[in-house]
């Protein structure tokens, strides 16, 4: 039995099983859903390294072998969720023969289930049933996610989203903090949508127009109104973005929410102008490339994170590969200039916030950060900023966090290699 144990934040472990499938959803046209019992802490203990391993082996499993367009994951616990209490994993509908689920739950997931004490639960009702026991992160402090500022409460939220799955599993989330919420999609599609009455907008991406986007803003005009899109943030540079407040990414959890509202209405200062989600521009100081420590140097390591590493570092990448930056944003119906733009304004100097969160250990920041940094980099075709983030995600995946010292000074280098030539192609440096 495996007595590995960390304290971690379970929403951060489910964003990154999302991030490990992108290829897999990508190639598959699917979508992964996380519906959250309200009663699931923020803060767990147990070992996070096998459970995500478990969680992105068994999606693996389900993309490979199911047609469904959507997978919903329901997580639920008991709501006295007082030390040591399971919470339980559920898929329904994956269209995948039941005898085949069987197999795979029983042999497929090697001895991850029995190292975190899981087991299965053989459930008629349901595709696949696990249950896993993890420990409250702090004694008697079971709800994570307080709204304490008056501006914040009593909402009134208009969802328009496609999926239903989303629009019920999103809705769920916002009644957590008594949001009264309100699915306003079918009105929508006949044209009937009224947004007298409601504080609060969140609609798909993909769903905004022109015309629409100057409903909001003439709404704006006379009302205290947010509008936020859903999605992954590909048309940031197409709406009319000077009525949007902000951007809701997939996938979405509670503390993705909580963020959300407090974006909204706590005014942090990393929310800029526009909609545009900016790292804190600390105060700005020289940051010298930090030599490897010597203590790090020719570690014996046998869990290979170092072969992996020198194998990414060998690979030949351009720091902006405008040629696939172009095709992304043709792709997208966006403006190259636009998205090089949008990448300087949310991460120049983002180098001294980076080095503060390694310094502080704040984990899940760095996770988040990462993630963020990697799907931006893509986007506009850097493959050496994409390559960078890919190896300090290799650190949390292979439990090496002594290794992430000596990553801030790296980042530095390559930000720098980045903004210049991005600077060069608006030619403004």
């Amino acid at each position: 039995m495996n007595q590995v144990e960390h304290l971690f934040d379970i929403n951060i472990v489910l964003k990154h099983c999302y991030q490990s499938l992108k290829q897999l959803r990508e190639a598959k046209q699917a979508e992964l859903i996380f519906e959250m019992d309200n009663h699931i802490p923020r803060e767990l203990r147990g070992n996070d390294i096998v459970f995500q391993q478990l969680l992105t082996t068994l999606f693996t499993f389900i993309f490979q072998h199911s047609n469904q367009k959507e997978i919903l994951l329901t997580l639920t616990a008991p709501e006295d969720f007082m030390y040591e209490e399971s919470i339980a994993f559920i898929v329904k509908e994956t269209h995948i023969p039941k005898e085949k689920v069987l197999a795979f739950l029983e042999t497929g997931l090697g001895n991850k289930l029995e190292n975190l004490n899981g087991k299965i639960i053989y459930d008629k009702d349901s595709d696949i049933h696990l249950e896993i026991p993890f420990m409250i992160g702090e004694l008697g402090f079971r709800r994570h996610y307080r709204l304490t500022l008056e501006s914040m409460l009593k909402k009134k939220v208009l969802l328009i989203i496609e999926s239903e799955n989303v629009a019920i599993s999103m809705s769920k989330m916002f009644k957590y903090f008594s949001y009264e919420v309100y699915l306003g999609y079918v009105e929508f599609k006949e044209n009937r949508t009224n947004l007298a009455g409601y504080d609060l907008l969140i609609i798909d991406e993909s769903l905004v127009t022109d015309s629409f986007s100057n409903t909001i803003g003439q709404h704006q005009e006379k009302h205290d109104f947010q509008c936020v899109l859903f999605g992954y943030g590909s048309t940031r540079a197409k709406v009319g973005s000077a009525y949007i407040s902000t951007y809701l990414i997939k996938p979405v959890t509670q503390e993705s929410v909580f963020d959300l509202i407090l974006s909204l209405y706590e005014g942090r200062k990393d929310i800029k102008r526009k909609g545009v989600t900016s790292y804190p521009q600390i105060d700005e100081i020289e940051i010298p490339d930090i030599p490897i420590p010597e203590s790090l140097q020719n570690k014996p390591d046998n869990s290979g994170i170092h072969e992996v590493i020198e194998d990414k570092l060998g690979q030949k990448v351009s720091v902006l590969n405008t040629n696939i930056g172009l095709a992304n944003a043709k792709k997208n119906g966006t403006l190259y200039s636009k998205e090089l733009e949008n990448f300087l304004e949310k991460f120049d100097k983002s180098d001294v916030y980076f080095r503060q969160i390694v310094n502080e250990k704040q984990t899940n920041k760095i996770k988040d950060f990462c993630i963020d940094l990697e799907k931006e980099s893509k986007v506009i075709g850097s493959e050496s900023m994409q390559k960078f983030s890919e190896i300090v995600s290799l650190i949390f995946v292979y439990n090496k966090l002594d290794m992430l010292p000596i990553y801030p000074g790296k980042y530095h280098i390559e930000l720098a290699k980045l903004v210049h030539e991005v600077k060069k192609y608006l030619h403004v440096g």
